[in-house]
């Protein structure tokens, strides 16, 4: 083992770390924690509850990771959070452990930047590659999609999911679902149209993306719902081969809060 631990830090016999671990001036790491190879603790962070971390992360200054969930029906049970690999989490950023009430986990994917004062709230799941910009907020039960981007102040409500791919606008207030690859703004958050760009990056073939976006501009000007367009066989028809339509699709018939409105 070749740790490197500041001597003001405080890290408990309990507590589990890999090899070439830094932990910083001040930080705090409880009995319970588990902190994988190579990753970096700045000074004054606190960790602590039953928390596993993967390789190659990197913890800022003042961030706070697995404490209680801000719920009142919390009593004190051993809940989880679990984080991935190559991760950073910037200065102020705080993550609570999950509750009872969901699968009592907590869970960061790999690959993610969590810039500062974002807050991932109780039984939240946040995927793999996902930015959330500076004060984005996070409440319980909220699930974010891989490579999902929410700019900078967006707040997210109680049990919304947004797709893989989305891209918000910053400052938005989301209370309906995301489906995959849409891009949304607002408060209230409206659909903008599709994340052409990172459709592009992840490497999607550009016929693909074209259909894609006619599939969508046509349910948009559609006087149907969203749920009633996929769920209409002969609409559906001239689509069925292109993945992403077909994964959208899914995403609607399975969204239990109802999709955001398009932008009229």
């Amino acid at each position: 083992m070749t740790q490197k631990i500041h001597p003001t830090a405080f890290v408990h016999e309990g507590a589990k770390l890999g090899e070439n671990v830094e932990v910083g001036a001040y930080s705090v790491i409880g009995p319970n924690v588990e902190v994988g190879n190579n990753t970096k603790i700045y000074s004054h962070v606190l960790i602590e509850g039953h928390t596993t971390i993967g390789e190659n992360n990197k913890f800022f200054q003042f961030c706070s990771i697995g404490a209680e969930p801000q719920d009142l029906s919390y009593k004190g049970e051993p809940t989880k959070t679990v984080i991935g690999d190559n991760n950073v989490f910037r200065e102020y950023v705080s993550v609570h452990r999950g509750t009872l009430k969901d699968n009592q986990i907590t869970k960061i994917g790999s690959n993610c930047l969590l810039m500062a004062k974002a807050h991932v709230g109780h039984d939240a799941i946040v995927g793999n590659n996902v930015i959330l910009v500076n004060s984005c907020n996070l409440a319980g039960h909220v699930k974010i999609g891989d490579r999902s981007i929410l700019g900078g102040g967006t707040n997210i409500s109680q049990f919304v999911t947004l797709g893989r791919g989305s891209y918000i606008g910053g400052a938005s207030a989301i209370d309906r679902d995301i489906p995959d690859f849409c891009t949304a703004y607002g408060n209230r958050v409206k659909l903008k149209g599709i994340n052409i760009i990172g459709l592009r990056r992840q490497g999607y073939d550009k016929a693909v993306i074209s259909e894609f976006v006619d599939f969508y501009r046509t349910m948009e000007s559609s006087a149907l719902s969203p749920r009633a367009f996929v769920d209409h066989e002969e609409l559906m028809e001239e689509y069925k081969g292109n993945e992403l339509v077909t994964e959208m699709r899914e995403f609607i018939r399975k969204s239990e809060i109802g999709i955001a409105p398009f932008v009229k």
